[in-house]
């Protein structure tokens, strides 16, 4: 049978608790971090002369060939 006492098992468990604690007050840390760089209107259309790189009226069929397809990536990017 083993003896081990409860100053053992205090100690321990403060380390614990320590432990758990720092962890929650880090993740918060990152939680309010991540949304504070976070950009406001990230789909919103752009203000100036800038444009969309994605427009849905101009629906582009899907290349067939190896050399249809080299050529839609050397255009489109995808």
């Amino acid at each position: 049978m083993w003896i081990i006492g409860w100053r053992k098992w205090w100690i321990r468990a403060k380390y614990i608790a320590i432990f758990v604690v720092l962890t929650v007050v880090l993740f918060q840390l990152f939680r309010l971090v991540g949304g504070w760089i976070e950009p406001a209107g990230r789909y919103r259309e752009p203000l100036g002369k800038a444009v969309k790189a994605f427009r849905h009226d101009e629906p582009v069929s899907e290349p067939q060939t190896a050399a249809e397809r080299l050529l839609f990536f050397y255009k489109y990017g995808e």
